[in-house]
């Protein structure tokens, strides 16, 4: 008897089609025709499923004919063999290898059972030699279109009938110039325009009493011209930016000048309905085109996919789960990481020489909600929110900081503190002093314990701040000199006990939000000393091609670096916005590369944060010795759903609607809670087919034609970590105790 598969449609969580037997239902019309296209294309394959009378039978013979192939490329089977492959090992790998490598682990992998979360909990069976058998022999299988589509893709690539032609670099220069930048002189006039018509609807909104502020009100007689060169004084205050955010559907229109499509209104109803808070403020609502020349048609998709939300989102608004498991903390119990933490939601904490601190001020808001946020759990439940006059912190937050320092201080292996929300930069500048002055007493305290230990038993200093931000971005006219002073006072003393990293680390989505005020707001953060990083989310529309490239380069011109490229995390409610893992291999493979610099580079890039007031010209110098159009110093990345970070995995498996099973690794460059050990493999069920994906690209303008090489990148190994990231050495042996560890 044929084990049944339990599968559900990524839209229909019914209870009623909870155990539907999958063998049983029978592929759809176009199933078939892909079917006929996919065993006319390969006879070899034909004749094993008709010869085959069970599953086992087909399972063998397609592994006898893969195992065949593979005797003539050595490489790929060692890579099958070997568990810890490395970066350079990958590298090596043919085109017809990936295809060889991933339908013998669909073989091995076959009949395993995966908890897919993209469908509450339900589980999937993976068995795509099993779907294909079906469809031959009996039209059933369940397997959906983007299933053979895929299929098909993958069997040219196995009998090189698909190529991956690489894209020379004038190729990827001239994607590139697709994007403008929010620095354009042609976008300039654009933006000034779309501020313009927002400070007459805020005069207006002030006139009718619908925003009573002490601080931004007219005063009697004013003329229309006089109150307008007074909001033209505010916007240069970030209070008025926080004042005048946007929180409605409605208001959102408004100030796009009615131009949001009615489709998409009656989903931010729906969101309103459901409690997701709105939070956009004026001057990132300005970056937003509305009526857009061709030149920059689309320019602004990646900005507006982050505060106009997506029906997946609105959807699964209530019941989104923590994508971290070490997230989810239990008051004295350790995460899913095993570190005991000092408090339930203060401190997250995955690695033994970093965790993030979450301080109960103002910085558990943000300048805006990104629609993509990882922290989306938290703001479903209250722990994040833009109540700000609810947010400002108690009496008591003095004496929970100075417990929470005290965790730092006694762990033996913490060495670095990111500090983060929320946004970090929404506290108040009252707030950044005073825990940057608790940071620097915690590494004064820690320093001074060591030198009555003996070496090889001394805990780890503190070497590294970081500050985790969007408002460079979100509201630059928060970077005041004022913080830019406290910044600088805290790296002139912090540099004096042996810190010696200072980062800021923030988030530009978009070419098109690097304007004049935050390349501004960059170079007074530079001008403190602190080396600012850039982690972007690679979401559907920042993956366009060249996108991404163009992002780096004009990072680099203003004097930031690129960090981490992320994979947009999270389970069905970010579906709209998921570019699949195959797309993060194509771009750092296919784009990125032309950013790469040789060996020798690499200690120059190593001292830049050593001179960081000058990192731009640094950068700029680099370049032009170097002859690469930015310096591609972000690693492509996943954040787990279990532990670590990572983009060593392989496709194992694919379901009915062609959402490829991936196996991960974790990242063997950094180190990690010994619990990996315990924890074996992650394994992510994708939300989005290659299929949908590329849909979603031709809906958005894109050529399609341009990503075909796509469906062949089927895994990826995690690339080395820039000397720039590394931690400083200690001129001393640190313990190998771990404090602060639960085993169980």
């Amino acid at each position: 008897m044929l084990a049944p598969h339990f599968e559900n449609s990524p839209s229909s969580t019914s209870s009623t089609s909870k155990y539907v037997d999958l063998d049983k239902v029978a592929i759809n019309a176009k199933s078939h025709k892909l079917l006929r296209l996919l065993l006319q294309e390969n006879p070899e394959l034909e004749k094993i499923m008709l010869s085959a009378n069970n599953v086992s039978e087909a399972l063998a013979g397609v592994e006898k004919w893969t195992q065949d192939i593979l005797k003539e490329s050595p490489t790929a089977l060692a890579f099958c063999k070997n568990k810890e492959n490395e970066r350079r090992q990958f590298e090596s790998l043919t085109w017809h290898d990936f295809a060889a490598v991933r339908l013998i682990d669909y073989i091995k992998n076959a009949g395993k059972k995966y908890e897919d979360l993209n469908l509450k909990r339900k589980w999937v069976i993976n068995n795509p030699i099993k779907m294909i058998w079906l469809a031959v022999k009996l039209g059933t299988g369940g397997a959906k279109p983007y299933f053979f589509e895929d299929t098909i893709q993958l069997f040219r690539q196995l009998r090189n009938k698909s190529q991956r032609p690489l894209p020379s670099r004038d190729q990827v220069e001239c994607w590139m110039d697709r994007w403008p930048s929010g620095l354009d002189h042609r976008i300039l006039p654009l933006l000034k325009e779309n501020k313009k018509r927002i400070l007459y609807i805020i005069i207006d909104q002030i006139d009718n009493g619908g925003h009573p502020h002490s601080r931004f009100k007219f005063s009697s007689n004013m003329s229309q011209e006089e109150k307008f060169q007074k909001t033209l004084e505010w916007w240069n205050d970030y209070h008025f930016h926080l004042t005048f955010a946007v929180r409605s559907p409605d208001d959102l229109n408004k100030m796009l000048d009615g131009s949001l499509d009615p489709d998409v209104l009656k989903v931010l109803y729906e969101a309103e309905k459901k409690g997701i808070p709105f939070f956009v403020n004026p001057y990132y609502l300005s970056l937003l085109l509305v009526r857009t020349p061709d030149f920059a048609v689309g320019a602004d998709l990646a900005l507006r996919d982050y505060v106009i939300y997506s029906k997946h989102l609105v959807e699964e608004f209530g019941s989104i789960m923590a994508w971290e498991k070490e997230d989810l903390v239990e008051p004295g119990k350790p995460n899913a990481a095993g570190w005991l933490l000092p408090t339930h939601n203060n401190v997250h904490r995955r690695y033994p020489d970093v965790a993030i601190l979450i301080p109960d001020t103002v910085g558990r808001a943000c300048g805006g909600l990104c629609s993509s946020c990882q922290r989306m759990y938290d703001f479903q439940r209250g722990n994040l929110n833009f109540d700000l006059k609810k947010l400002e912190p108690h009496e008591s937050w003095s004496e929970k900081l100075n417990r929470l320092m005290e965790y730092f201080e006694n762990d033996s292996q913490l060495r670095d503190i990111l500090i983060t929300g929320g946004d970090a930069l929404m506290s108040s500048d009252h707030s950044i002093k005073e825990i940057l002055d608790a940071v620097y007493e915690m590494a004064v305290r820690k320093k001074s314990a060591n030198q009555s230990r003996k070496d090889g038993e001394k805990y780890a200093e503190i070497v590294r701040v970081r500050l985790g931000t969007r408002l460079p971005i979100y509201i630059p006219q928060r970077i005041t000199d004022e913080l830019t002073n406290i910044l600088a006072e805290f790296k002139t003393k912090a540099s004096k006990i042996g810190i010696k990293q200072f980062l800021i680390q923030t988030h530009f989505e978009s070419p098109l939000e690097i304007t004049p005020e935050a390349e501004q707001s960059i170079k007074k953060l530079i001008s403190a000393g602190w080396t600012v990083t850039n982690q972007l989310v690679l979401s559907t529309s920042a993956s366009r091609r060249g996108h991404t490239a163009k992002l780096r380069q004009a990072l680099n011109e203003i004097g930031v670096l690129t960090y981490y490229t992320f994979t947009v995390k999270g389970y069905m409610e970010n579906k709209h916005n998921f570019a699949t893992n195959s797309r993060a291999v194509q771009e750092q493979m296919e784009e990125k590369v032309f950013g790469l610099v040789e060996g020798k580079y690499l200690e120059t890039i190593r001292q830049f944060p050593f001179e960081a007031e000058k990192i731009k010209e640094h950068i700029g110098e680099l370049l032009e010795k170097a002859d690469i159009p930015f310096l591609a110093a972000d690693r492509n990345i996943l954040n787990l759903p279990g532990v670590g970070k990572s983009l060593t995995f392989r496709v194992i498996g694919i379901t009915r609607y062609g959402r490829r099973i991936l196996e991960f690794e974790h990242d063997t460059t950094r180190s990690h809670s010994p619990i990996i050990d315990k924890m074996g493999k992650v394994i992510i069920v994708e939300s989005k087919s290659i299929s949908e994906y590329l849909n979603h690209l031709e809906e958005i303008g894109e050529d399609i034609s341009e990503y075909e090489s796509l469906w062949g990148y089927s895994m990826s190994q995690t690339e080395e970590r820039m000397p720039i990231y590394e931690y400083p050495k200690y001129d001393f042996e640190v313990t190998k105790e771990v404090t602060n560890l639960v085993m169980e």
